[in-house]
């Protein structure tokens, strides 16, 4: 079995969006007004950062990737992010096997990521539908499994309704923290300083602090 260590740093809707999500933003503003009497405001460019958090809209600006112990690489999606999640899937169909029942179907490789059930590989999806970019086949998020979708954050948990972050895992286990100078809540002001680069490379270390953890908790060092 293969094993596809990823992560992914998002970033929120562009410009062409603004008017799609001025349509929802009024009907939240309006349900939210009415249910508490006006008394709160919701920023509109609050409302825009959200969205990279949300599939729908916001962006991936890159994945980074490892398969098994190989080096750690990245997918830049800062010029085109359609090419890159048709990349990713040709990446994912290259190391995967072909499927021997097609009622239970079988591919070889386990996705493992923190919290890559409800966020990265659920973005992913989302993101290649919105840009026609067809998955390499259909992934199962069912809960309380371990495969093919291997969280390293719902494991650690054990599926409990507790959210942990990679660092609090990884300082725990004594493994060197992902986050040098960059987190996360950061990333997006990064992208508007032109320092692409840099998360790039804070994305692959995440992925390379996921396979530490996930080597950890699997005994299999």
């Amino acid at each position: 079995m293969r094993r596809l260590f990823l992560d992914i740093e998002t970033i929120p809707a562009g410009d062409e969006q603004r008017e799609a999500l001025k349509i929802l933003y009024e009907k939240k503003l309006a349900k939210k007004n009415k249910k508490e009497n006006g008394d709160n405001h919701i920023d509109f460019e609050q409302f825009l950062l959200g969205t990279s958090f949300d599939g729908s809209f916001g962006r991936i600006l890159c994945i980074a990737y490892a398969i098994d112990d190989g080096p750690v690489e990245v997918l830049s999606g800062e010029e085109d992010e359609s090419k890159m999640l048709e990349k990713f899937w040709e990446i994912v169909k290259s190391i995967s096997i072909p499927a021997r029942n097609p009622q239970w179907p079988e591919y070889g490789v386990q996705f493992i990521g923190h919290n890559v059930m409800d966020f990265d590989l659920r973005f992913i999806y989302q993101r290649s539908i919105v840009n026609r970019i067809k998955p390499a086949y259909e992934l199962p998020f069912a809960r309380y499994k371990n495969y093919p979708i291997y969280d390293t954050m719902k494991e650690w948990a054990k599926w409990s309704m507790n959210s942990i972050g990679l660092e609090h895992v990884a300082l725990a286990l004594g493994i060197p923290t992902p986050k040098d100078g960059i987190d996360g809540s950061q990333v997006f002001d990064f992208f508007k300083a032109g320092k692409t680069k840099e998360i790039c490379e804070y994305c692959k270390r995440d992925v390379e602090c996921t396979r530490e953890v996930y080597k950890r908790m699997t005994f299999n060092e």
